[in-house]
């Protein structure tokens, strides 16, 4: 992993525990609108696909943790959203809670009901995720997204 990997990833676990711990800070209105309209709208560019619109939502530096505990940032994402490997059918968001630093920095927790699959195998399911957003140039882009996959007790 390179410098600037590293110090992507110790960011992304680091802020979310400090903008979480303030507690009792709302969000701006405007803010969490538009950060969950990034959401909807990326759920609705992975699902037609539309790599060339998820590319807009996603800054240059974009680093991903998926929830097989693979990395990729914004280049591999896209080529695997463009060829084909990334296939997802439908991505249902519910329990969304934004969580806001401030006006140029947003933090998002939600849960996805996902139908898809990666490679050939298939990666349906429940998923808990935490994406981390920065406003740049006026545009929200995505700037770390975390999954983790839920496990349904039997």
């Amino acid at each position: 992993m390179n410098y600037s990997k590293l110090i992507a990833l110790l960011f992304a676990l680091a802020l979310p525990a400090a903008v979480l711990a303030q507690g009792n800070d709302a969000p701006n209105p405007d803010v969490e609108k538009a950060i969950i309209k990034i959401e909807h709208d990326m759920s609705a560019a992975l699902t037609k696909p539309d790599a060339d619109a998820a590319a807009r939502m996603l800054a240059d530096t974009f680093y991903a943790v998926n929830p097989d505990g693979t990395t990729q940032g914004k280049a591999q994402f896209l080529a695997d959203l463009k060829s084909g490997k990334f296939k997802l059918e439908s991505n249902q968001l519910d329990d969304m809670k934004v969580h806001a630093a401030d006006a140029d920095m947003a933090i998002v927790t939600y849960r996805s009901t996902d139908k898809g699959s990666y490679d050939g195998h298939d990666l349906s399911g429940q998923y808990r995720w935490l994406d981390v957003f920065a406003k740049r140039g006026g545009t929200w882009q995505f700037i770390v997204s975390e999954g983790t996959k839920v496990e349904v007790a039997k």
